[in-house]
């Protein structure tokens, strides 16, 4: 009963954008680049295959479309839009609530953290998820709150409520496990986001005292603390493998960036910011290209950023006075009403906004879809209604969604760099494999379940029971003009 009601109360979260607004990527290089990339570079989107057979016939006509017996980067994108996931299979269950869950860069290790104050990693290469190490870890002050692996794949690092974070070896047949202090100005500390530099040698954090972090691992020490937010700092990522642009996002609604070579506690001036949200950043993801990242904020909502787009000082300002306004605490209340409408931040430099899913209870993760399969054609979420959403990059629409799965909120969700396969971490205690399975179909009309027109607060269980008897009966006639039998699983959108 629990998981049906909150299913149902989707709306009362974060409302679709059923006509996301496009005039400023349709004009951005960000579009021009992908459709390129997709071969389509005189249309508008990026074209979905209606089969494989309809791609056989298209390479088998045109001669040009194999490169070394291996079909280019396009092709294999529109390969995958035929197959996104659609059908959820539980992988575990642990004994209290699951925080992080991710894939390592080659694809062959998942790291898992869970509120037991235990980190578990996973041996998921040929298709398997057998469980190789079991790290208890220490100095916890709630729950381990994110985890990093090192670009070598040989260590994994994790932080809490700690003045430490702490450093593990991934293989072997001993344990290393260090604590690598960051000598914080204050005792209640928490380093929210951690992530390695590209060439090993540097640990980036962010924290609870609006500071960012760097920890030089060569010298064992930390070399750089600088005052970066008004807030806390809930999100921090390198741009690119090359560790000289940073990203910041916190709870002041502001994206940072940051030059590591001009970085120093003696000037921590960011080369510009990025305001648009009218609340706090959980979480920032970078496309890699240098240009491009990602926001998700407490204001329901993703945002896409070009980094060369920097805010001018009243939309900062503007931003601020957007999140001041906020009376809510996203831990345990429901999201007010108005954040589920299109709040404009005048001045907001934003490429693209993305709503559909939404931002309760914790730091809730988003990231652009892998490279190799899907050509970061997507955008997906975790949710904290326990689905996992998955964004069209380019036109703001919500392709897929994967709700039948978790009992409660999704934390954290990761794409397999190289499989068409998500794993979503769940608060219900679970991990969940997303695949692609035949004869699973999705009913995706749900924009005309609407809230009441004059704008009522009316959002309890009756409420909830009217939309699930109409969504219902939407299904059964979908069902009976399809000719569906049986054996055919419903999965509403």
């Amino acid at each position: 009963m629990k998981k049906w009601i909150m299913q149902h109360l989707f709306h009362s979260y974060s409302a679709t954008d059923v006509t996301p607004d496009t005039s400023k990527i349709d004009q951005s290089q960000f579009k021009q680049s992908m459709l390129f990339k997709a071969g389509q570079p005189h249309y508008g989107t990026i074209p979905k295959p209606t089969s494989v057979n309809h791609l056989l016939r298209k390479r088998q006509s045109n001669g040009g479309l194999i490169e070394m017996g291996r079909p280019y980067m396009h092709e294999k994108s529109m390969f995958t839009a035929s197959f996104l996931p659609n059908n959820g299979t539980e992988l575990d269950r642990f004994p209290s609530k699951l925080f992080c869950g991710t894939y390592s860069q080659d694809g062959n290790v998942f790291l898992s953290a869970c509120q037991d104050q235990y980190l578990r990693l996973f041996d998921v290469s040929k298709g398997q998820f057998k469980l190789f190490r079991a790290i208890k870890a220490q100095d916890v002050g709630w729950s381990v709150l994110d985890t990093a692996f090192s670009p070598d794949g040989c260590y994994l690092i994790y932080s809490s409520w700690s003045e430490n974070i702490h450093i593990c070896n991934i293989h072997g047949d001993y344990e290393t496990h260090s604590a690598l202090d960051l000598n914080p100005s204050q005792a209640q500390f928490c380093a929210f986001s951690i992530q390695f530099s590209s060439d090993n040698k540097e640990i980036l954090a962010g924290a609870n005292d609006g500071n960012l972090y760097i920890y030089d691992r060569e010298k064992g020490e930390r070399t750089l603390m600088v005052d970066a937010h008004e807030d806390d700092v809930n999100a921090v990522c390198f741009a690119d493998s090359s560790s000289q642009i940073l990203f910041s996002g916190g709870d002041d609604g502001l994206c940072k960036v940051w030059d590591r070579r001009m970085l120093s506690e003696s000037n921590s001036s960011p080369v510009g910011t990025l305001a648009g949200h009218s609340d706090g950043i959980t979480f920032i993801d970078t496309k890699g290209d240098t240009r491009h990242l990602i926001s998700n904020s407490k204001d329901q909502s993703i945002k896409l950023w070009d980094m060369r787009c920097f805010s001018s000082e009243n939309a900062v300002e503007n931003a601020r006075r957007a999140v001041a306004q906020q009376e809510w605490d996203y831990r345990w209340q429901r999201a007010p009403r108005r954040s589920r409408r299109r709040i404009l931040v005048k001045g907001d430099t934003s490429l693209m906004t993305y709503r559909g899913h939404g931002v309760l209870h914790t730091l809730l993760r988003c990231r652009f879809s892998p490279k190799f399969t899907t050509d970061q054609n997507y955008i997906y979420s975790a949710c904290a209604t326990g689905k996992v959403i998955i964004y069209d990059a380019l036109t703001g629409q919500v392709v897929r969604t994967l709700s039948e799965g978790h009992g409660s909120c999704v934390r954290d969700v990761s794409w397999h760099p190289y499989e068409n396969k998500i794993i979503s971490s769940g608060w219900d205690e679970r991990h969940i494999l997303w695949e692609y399975k035949e004869n699973v179909y999705y009913d995706s009309d749900m924009s005309d379940i609407s809230e009441d027109e004059d704008g009522s607060d009316e959002d309890d269980i009756f409420k909830t029971v009217r939309r699930s008897r109409r969504l219902k009966d939407k299904r059964e006639q979908s069902r009976r003009r399809r000719g569906g039998g049986r054996n055919r699983t419903d999965v509403a959108v």
